[in-house]
């Protein structure tokens, strides 16, 4: 090889070179990442997905009463069924490992039948039944006289699929009828609309009041020296620094009738009477503000903090009130901060259990408390699940929404 070639490398042998050296960077950096996105995986998007499952799983029955509902398949659902169906009943029953067993099914379809549950166990604990299917039948009905009742066989139909919409429908105050066809719930079962609602109304009124109390502390904060500002940010972060639980029980020590609000208000002259600030939803706002205050704070300070004052200063030299500038040159600069801040408080506010469930009174709580009641009190993991999934439907709805806007405002910026 000459000393030309050896000064000057042909170009495509340098391209060569550049482009396995581009991989091995490029292939490096993935490695390093494996070990987050694995845990990534393992921590998020596993239980995200086992939850979507189950919001739409229905195994009980299918799995308690294979045989029945195959003898059910053909039933028009209107009439008795044939005395094969309860034949297939017994059967199925009889082949259940343990009462444990016949326990989930009962209570899965005691949520479609009410006394579905006492009618399976009492046919459960008569067992064993036997004879021809006219024998079996009039042994049940013998038994208990409400297996005559076509709206048991129906729940068992309903629900002969591994796979349901049910539970997702009736978090939203739908259901399917006998037949299957999707209607509204009556007037006196929808519940979670109403519930979802005041879930939107307390989170949105908390978020409007960290705003309020947020940007002029984040606009002082910005304005201060490096030093001054970070002891100041200090102060703001000490919440983080202690349990919720803990900030909780100091609210109710606050807002009890006999608490330091409530006196100081009363040694003042300023009210007659103490003041209903606790177990209402008073003291479920007063307590979410002052907890979620600091994740609006930091958004708006980042971007306030990059903001020059020089603009502001510009606009009044050019003769606007120092109002207006602030209003029309200062404040449209900050929307990053206050959209990032809404959202976040916004999201952490529609997840929030704690404290509504020990500061406010039956008519304050909020979606994710009746998450907790069915999956510790109910044992009902779908409903759980559904009503979990419709929280992580409006989250990632509400940040579609964001993204959206947020690139509207830099299009026009």
């Amino acid at each position: 090889m000459s000393m030309q070639a050896l000064v000057n490398p042909p170009q495509g042998d340098l391209r060569a070179a550049l482009s396995r050296a581009e991989s091995r960077r490029k292939w490096r950096a993935f490695f390093l990442t494996v070990p987050l996105l694995v845990f990534l995986l393992l921590t998020l998007l596993v239980p995200i997905g086992a939850l979507l499952m189950r919001a739409v799983e229905n195994p009980e029955v299918a799995k308690a009463l294979p045989t029945t509902v195959k003898a059910l398949a053909q039933w028009d659902r209107q009439s008795q069924p044939a005395a094969g169906a309860y034949a297939a009943l017994v059967q199925d029953l009889s082949h259940l490992p343990d009462t444990s067993d016949a326990g989930a099914l009962a209570r899965r379809l005691n949520t479609e039948a009410p006394g579905a549950r006492s009618l399976i166990m009492g046919a459960y604990k008569a067992l064993p039944i036997e004879g021809d299917a006219d024998a079996v039948r009039q042994q049940l009905l013998d038994k208990d006289a409400r297996w005559a009742d076509v709206e048991f066989w129906q729940a068992i139909a309903k629900n002969g699929a591994r796979w349901t919409p049910d539970y997702l429908l009736a978090s939203v105050d739908l259901r399917r009828d006998a037949l299957g066809d999707i209607e509204r719930m009556p007037e006196e079962q929808r519940a979670y609309g109403g519930i979802l609602l005041r879930t939107f109304q307390i989170s949105l009124v908390v978020t409007l009041l960290c705003l309020l109390l947020a940007y002029p502390l984040a606009y002082w904060l910005s304005t201060l020296s490096e030093r001054k500002a970070n002891v100041l940010m200090i102060v703001v972060l000490v919440p983080f620094w202690t349990s919720i639980l803990v900030r909780v029980a100091a609210w109710i020590v606050l807002l009890q009738s006999e608490g330091l609000i409530n006196t100081a208000l009363l040694d003042l002259g300023v009210i007659s009477k103490p003041l209903e600030l606790l177990f209402n939803r008073t003291g479920v706002i007063i307590s979410m503000t002052h907890i979620l205050l600091p994740f609006m704070i930091l958004p708006l300070y980042s971007v306030m903090k990059s903001v020059p004052p020089t603009y502001v200063r510009a606009a009044v030299s050019l003769g606007s009130a120092p109002l207006a500038a602030f209003v029309r040159v200062y404040v449209p600069q900050t929307f990053p901060g206050v959209g990032a801040g809404a959202l976040l408080v916004f999201i952490l506010s529609i997840g929030y259990y704690i404290t509504p469930a020990l500061l406010g009174g039956a008519d304050d709580q909020m979606l994710s408390y009746y998450i907790a009641r069915y999956t510790n009190v109910e044992v009902n993991w779908g409903m759980a699940c559904a009503l979990g999934a419709l929280l992580l439907a409006t989250t990632l709805v509400l940040y579609g929404v964001y993204r959206r806007v947020g690139k509207t405002d830099l299009a026009l910026a």
